[in-house]
């Protein structure tokens, strides 16, 4: 039987999240207060549906009306009672992300996860009733492409809500990663790594943030290069990353110089228009 899911945020990563589950079939709810922003995920659903289809991804029948098939609530506690999962993915505030999982435990679902891709999972649960329904799925961007979802279990977390985790990730076609609560996770920890050490390299006159990229790409397979993931990703986002690491693991994760100069000036990649690499939209200018 079809999951009944739910999505709390309708930004990038919610995006992502509410499409992989509506392509599987399941019925979607997703949480977004902003018209805009939801225009914007349905336009977002229906091209990737589109480019599924003419990639052989996905069958016509399912890309069809799939966008219209996700329904919206402006707010979390409009949310059905009872349903299977609901996967919070607003912005990385541990306040924010408290209050919004609050409200969803409200709603009762089976399983209840935080996308977080650094906040510990066990100081998310300290304000839950329900500690061992929780735990975190990380989705990694974008998420229609790439099959791993990092789950992450916290000290609460139940041995049945791990295995309804894994459930929700073998249902729409992804394939977990299992850790337990730490700083950074494991993927985390091992992309800040390569991405700041890519950011010295540049800082130190090494290479241009493009042969550092391709050298990255061809030699070890990566699919995008550290300095280029970075831009997506969001520099910004980087930078607060490294902070929270360094915080908590030491000064092998504190950001170059470099990385704070260019966020403070507001260049923050691809959203900015400008980061390691100029930006039109969607695409690098200056590569």
């Amino acid at each position: 039987m079809a999951l009944r899911a739910a999505v709390v945020g309708g930004g990038t990563m919610g995006v992502g999240i509410a499409y992989v589950f509506a392509a599987r079939g399941c019925e979607v709810t997703v949480v977004e207060p902003d018209d805009a922003r939801t225009d914007a995920l349905r336009t977002t659903v229906a091209k990737v549906a589109g480019d599924g289809v003419r990639r052989g991804r996905l069958a016509p029948d399912v890309a069809d009306g799939l966008a219209d098939s996700i329904a919206r609530v402006t707010s979390t506690p409009d949310l059905p009672e009872g349903l299977d999962v609901i996967i919070e993915s607003v912005p990385e505030s541990l306040d924010l992300k408290r209050r919004v999982l609050r409200e969803a435990e409200s709603r009762r679902p089976a399983l209840l996860a935080s996308n977080t891709s650094t906040l510990s999972i066990d100081r998310l649960a300290e304000s839950l009733e329900r500690p061992g329904a929780f735990l975190g799925m990380h989705f990694f961007n974008p998420v229609w492409s790439l099959a791993l979802v990092e789950v992450i279990r916290g000290a609460a977390t139940a041995p049945d809500t791990l295995a309804r985790a894994l459930d929700a990730v073998e249902a729409i076609g992804k394939q977990p990663a299992v850790v337990n609560d730490q700083p950074g996770f494991a993927t985390s920890r091992l992309d800040i790594v390569t991405a700041l050490e890519a950011m010295r390299m540049v800082e130190q006159g090494v290479a241009a943030p493009a042969d550092i990229d391709r050298a990255v790409r061809l030699a070890y397979r990566h699919p995008v290069g550290p300095l280029h993931l970075s831009d997506i990703v969001g520099l910004d986002v980087r930078l607060d990353t490294a902070h929270t690491l360094t915080a908590a693991l030491g000064p092998r994760f504190e950001p170059p110089a470099l990385l704070a100069e260019m966020v403070a000036r507001g260049d923050l990649g691809q959203k900015s228009g400008r980061g390691f690499y100029q930006w039109d939209g969607d695409s690098i200018v200056d590569a």
